[in-house]
């Protein structure tokens, strides 16, 4: 005997919405939004006194944090090793991962590591744990920035739309910005502290300064502008166009302590670099600083620091008066600086490091690591806590090329200690 006709129907509708509902809780833990934190087991490291030299070398761009660990982005995960000096990659120290958002930006002050999603959420962590510290949302980041490779350093040393700002009163804020919205979010705990609607389109922001404004570019009403917004307010202080500035102005940030974050110094030009004028940064309007004026000169400090046929040379970035000069050097370029230290890279990729202040010299040694040799040119670098890192790239350099092409090698970052 089989089922009645009416009750083999109501059986297969059942059996069906069953199948169906099953599906959809796969669906469901599959492609709903999660995360997954994975915190530290081991105890928090010391800081590392590594000797002179080459550390090592990375398959990925480190973000050094607190000079205890190095901090790595991945395409929706960030996440942290140790020791500081390790010769290569190690094993995740903690790891945070979210689904489906894509990780867009990195950065860190301290103990506390911000990373920033596709879908404009911002979680910070701490970096001693890989605890989850606050949540908060920000504004969506824009689209087509900087080419991501493979070793993230866009992602970790570059963070467009996402700075620091160290205000007089002691407390950090973190600005977000996006194409039509900025907010400024206090480190410690992830309150917001204010958010403005922008046009978008017609401005855009470069960084932060030493003394806690956000440097934004505004040509929506007219020739461009530079407007200074307080972090701790976005309330716009200074807007401000340099003396017979070009209309198509450029401004870069100068000297920053990390990124685009805590910037002393501002260079503004024209299209095809026209007109190069270099500017130091306070509470006011900015102060012209001669020797800033050209693209080659970086500012670390007060101090602005060239190379020519192989001297160096430091001035007074306010009265351009010469401190010091080293001379020797051969062909070098200006590298990277961070406080304390300015970095020069030789044609032959010795690295020169000097004391600004003095221009007395801390080290040299070659840029080389096991035998790939000092073949090679340097890409995106990253100063902090007294190391250093650079990509290397395959020459000639093919900007269009593909990842294997474009590096010199799987594990193409060198890290060294200054």
């Amino acid at each position: 005997m089989g089922f009645p006709k009416g009750r083999r129907r109501l059986v297969t509708a059942v059996v069906a919405l069953l199948a169906t509902a099953a599906v959809a809780v796969i669906v469901h833990r599959v492609l709903a939004p999660a995360e997954v934190s994975t915190v530290a087991r081991a105890t928090y490291p010391a800081a590392a006194q590594p000797a002179v030299g080459v550390v090592g070398r990375l398959p990925v761009a480190p973000l050094i944090v607190d000079a205890r660990l190095r901090v790595y982005a991945a395409h929706r995960q960030v996440y942290a090793d140790r020791p500081v000096d390790g010769r290569h990659r190690t094993s995740p120290y903690w790891s945070y991962r979210r689904w489906p958002a894509e990780l867009t930006g990195v950065v860190a002050s301290g103990r506390t590591v911000v990373s920033r999603w596709s879908d404009g959420r911002l979680v910070a962590l701490d970096a001693s744990t890989g605890r989850v510290r606050w949540r908060a949302d920000g504004p969506v980041p824009v689209r087509g920035g900087p080419v991501v490779r493979r070793t993230g350093a866009a992602t970790v040393w570059d963070p467009r739309g996402l700075y620091l700002a160290d205000l007089t009163d002691g407390r950090t804020v973190l600005v977000v910005t996006g194409d039509t919205q900025a907010r400024g979010v206090e480190l410690a705990g992830g309150r917001e502290l204010w958010r403005l609607d922008l046009p978008g389109g017609c401005r855009s922001d470069v960084g932060t300064t030493s003394s806690g404004q956000l440097i934004g570019v505004d040509s929506c009403a007219g020739p461009a502008t530079v407007e200074f917004r307080d972090a701790a307010t976005g309330v716009v202080r200074e807007r401000w166009r340099p003396p017979n500035g070009p209309d198509g102005l450029v401004a870069t940030p100068l000297g920053c302590r990390t990124g685009r974050s805590d910037c002393p110094g501002l260079r503004t030009a024209g299209p095809g670099d026209a007109g190069g004028r270099g500017w130091l940064l306070g509470a006011g309007e900015p102060t012209a600083a001669p020797a800033l004026d050209s693209s080659g000169t970086i500012l670390a400090g007060e101090q602005a620091i060239t190379v020519l046929d192989g001297v160096a040379v430091g001035r007074s970035a306010r009265s351009r008066a010469e401190l010091w000069r080293v001379d020797g050097l051969g062909p070098a370029r200006v590298l990277a600086v961070q406080p304390g230290r300015v970095h020069l890279l030789t044609d032959a990729n010795d690295l020169v490091t000097l004391d600004p202040v003095t221009g007395r010299q801390l080290s040299r040694f070659s840029l080389n690591v096991g035998r790939d040799g000092t073949g090679w040119a340097p890409g995106a670098v990253a100063a902090a806590d007294g190391y250093l890192a650079v990509e290397r790239l395959r020459e000639p350099v093919d900007p269009a090329g593909d990842d294997q092409r474009y590096y010199l090698t799987a594990e193409a970052v060198i890290l060294a200690a200054t």
